[in-house]
């Protein structure tokens, strides 16, 4: 079984439909696919309808994004239930505060001479939860720059003159709430930051699993966060967190990490676990 559990569409910052993103993951030879889009699980349906009949399994995901001790931190929830009216309603408020986020940033750019619109954003959203790499391809179209990276480097990204916080939940706040639905929470891509002192207080604050490999880590870190984790006492993740294949990281192009079946099954009995009990 080949299996990942972090992988976007164009329910959210990714480049290709759901569809096509479980249409990549079958070519790629993956039998266990996550769909965890930002703030919004409305992706997971498609894909399930274009895996039906398939080798593929698609677990209904999303990553959320939350504020720990050291400012905001990504968490992939897991096994979520496809119909929530609590759940729908917490996305449906961050879908809210991204699209006030993008609001702002366009605000500031046009600050600066930057002449773009929220409706150049939104239309390349395409109806999907707005993130900043919609922002920073609205900035391309426009000629403002030649290229994404270039984007975030001169407007939006971290301390650039476009750049906005985002109002960000605690992750407890967001742990109890994957946890009370039966979900399964993994805090994503923390690389160096995921410190044995970190990992405890993530453990306190509701945190299942710490994602392990990524393409942003290196082997040699996979084998410290793997160690970690386990001491920690928490569960094991991993994927590509795939964006399309303009957008891949080195080394994070579907089905180049490995997830070990262990590592999923217990993910999956804990969810169990949690729905039974």
């Amino acid at each position: 079984m080949t299996t990942d559990l972090h992988c976007h569409s164009t329910a959210s910052d990714g480049e290709h439909a759901p569809s096509e993103v479980v249409a990549a993951a079958l070519r790629a030879g993956i039998t266990m696919l996550a769909l965890t889009d930002h703030d919004t699980i409305a992706g997971v349906p498609e894909a399930v309808q274009a895996a039906r009949n398939t080798s593929l399994k698609v677990v209904t995901g999303c990553e959320f994004s939350v504020r720990v001790g050291w400012g905001e931190m990504h968490l992939l929830g897991y096994f979520l239930p496809s119909q929530n009216e609590e759940l729908e309603s917490f996305l449906a408020g961050q879908r809210e505060s991204r699209l006030e986020r993008a609001r702002e940033m366009v605000s500031r750019l046009k600050g600066v001479g930057v002449d773009v619109s929220l409706d150049d954003v939104k239309e390349i959203a395409a109806g999907g939860a707005i993130g900043r790499p919609h922002v920073a391809r609205a900035l391309v179209r426009a000629s403002a720059v030649p290229d994404i990276n270039a984007a975030f480097d001169r407007y939006i990204g971290f301390r650039r003159s476009a750049f906005v916080p985002k109002d960000l939940p605690l992750v407890e706040n967001v742990t109890r709430l994957i946890s009370s639905l039966g979900g399964i929470s993994s805090a994503a891509h923390l690389r160096e930051k995921a410190t044995k002192k970190a990992l405890q207080y993530l453990k306190k604050s509701g945190v299942d699993a710490l994602e392990v490999r990524h393409p942003s880590h290196g082997l040699e870190l996979r084998e410290t966060l793997s160690l970690r984790a386990v001491h920690a006492g928490m569960l094991r993740t991993g994927g590509t967190d795939w964006h399309g294949e303009s957008m891949a990281y080195e080394g994070g192009r579907l089905g180049e990490i490995e997830v070990p079946s262990a590592w999923f099954r217990s993910l999956q009995s804990l969810h169990e676990k949690r729905v039974s009990g």
